[in-house]
C-alpha cells in the first residue's frame, strides 16, 4: 500500500501542477486580449489625433493641385488657340505677299519684255 500512497501523491501533485498551468494560462490569455484591446484603442486614439487632421490637411493640398491643374490646362489651351492662330494668320500673310510680290514681278516682266520688244523691233528696223 506505501506504494500506491506515493503514486496517489504524486498524481495530486502532477493534478495541482496541471490546474496551476490552466490557470497561469487562462491568465495569460487574458492579459494578451487586455494588451490587444489597450493597443486598438492607442491606435484609434492615435488616428483621431494625428491621422485624421493630417489626411484633412492632404486633401485640402489634393484639392489645391487639382484647382491648379485645371487652371494650367484652360491657360495651355488658351496659349495653343493662340500659338495656332497666330501661325495660321502668318501663313495668311504670307500667301498674300507671296501672291502680291508674285503681281508685281509679272508686271515688271511684262513691262521689261515689253520695253525688250520694243528696242528689238526699233533695232531690226534700223
Amino acid at each position: 500500500m506505501a506504494d500506491l500512497h506515493t503514486t496517489n501523491v504524486l498524481l495530486g501533485v502532477m493534478a495541482a501542477v496541471s490546474v496551476l498551468e490552466a490557470l497561469l494560462l487562462i491568465g495569460v490569455g487574458i492579459a494578451g486580449f487586455m494588451a490587444y484591446r489597450r493597443a486598438m484603442q492607442f491606435v484609434a486614439d492615435l488616428e483621431l489625433r494625428e491621422i485624421v487632421p493630417l489626411r484633412r490637411k492632404v486633401d485640402a493640398i489634393l484639392a489645391d493641385v487639382q484647382s491648379i491643374t485645371a487652371r494650367v490646362s484652360q491657360q495651355t489651351e488658351r496659349v495653343d488657340q493662340a500659338i495656332t492662330g497666330t501661325f495660321d494668320r502668318v501663313d495668311e500673310t504670307a500667301d498674300r505677299m507671296r501672291s502680291s510680290v508674285r503681281d508685281k514681278v509679272y508686271q515688271a516682266v511684262g513691262i521689261v519684255r515689253g520695253v525688250r520688244a520694243a528696242i528689238m523691233s526699233v533695232l531690226q528696223q534700223a
